[in-house]
């Protein structure tokens, strides 16, 4: 034996082996965590904006429906109200017609200026009506008057007031309207 290397037996080629490559699929490169967090920010930025306009939708909803129930409560109020004003034109009517009491005509006037007043307060006006022309959206016709001291379609007399809050009408004028004579034959 020698101090040579030792032989196996085997033959030995100085070719080296050829590699085997095996189809293996490639896989997608995880994503960068600088990528996650953007889509992540991105998300939840969408998120927030949606909650946002959702918010301020709601927000805006709840204030109308706020100012239309606190509307609704005053034109309900004055629809109770109008029947005393009524009323009390009506005794005003009568007590001016009437020689005594003149302190209880002083006292309902008073009472009358007091509740216009508290009624303009409130944001309600009395609709014009006598010299006016004629309008349906604002008149209710309920009677008609010949007459040649006004043109037809001309309100003569007011009968009932109408009232009004801003441009909603709360009640329509009761009228009288002029019309022609008929002609003489």
């Amino acid at each position: 034996m020698s101090g040579s290397s030792a032989d196996d037996g085997e033959s030995r080629t100085d070719e080296p082996e050829a590699p085997v490559f095996e189809a293996v699929p490639e896989e997608p490169a995880p994503p960068s965590p600088l990528a996650l967090m953007t889509a992540e920010r991105d998300k939840l930025r969408d998120q927030l904006l949606r909650t946002a306009a959702d918010f301020d939708n709601y927000r805006k909803r709840s204030r109308k429906d706020a100012d239309e129930a606190v509307r609704r409560g005053r034109e309900d109020t004055l629809r109770e109200l109008l029947p005393v004003a009524d009323n009390l034109e009506r005794a005003l009517g009568a007590a001016n017609q009437s020689a005594e009491g003149d302190g209880v005509i002083e006292g309902v006037r008073m009472v009358h200026k007091l509740f216009l007043d508290s009624l303009e307060r409130v944001g309600c006006a009395r609709v014009p009506s006598v010299g006016e022309r004629f309008d349906p959206a604002v008149h209710e016709a309920i009677q008609q008057v010949e007459t040649d001291e006004q043109p037809p379609g001309t309100v003569v007399a007011e009968l009932v007031p109408g009232y009004r809050i801003g441009d909603k009408l709360i009640r329509a004028a009761m009228v009288a309207v002029a019309k022609a004579k008929p002609a003489a034959d």
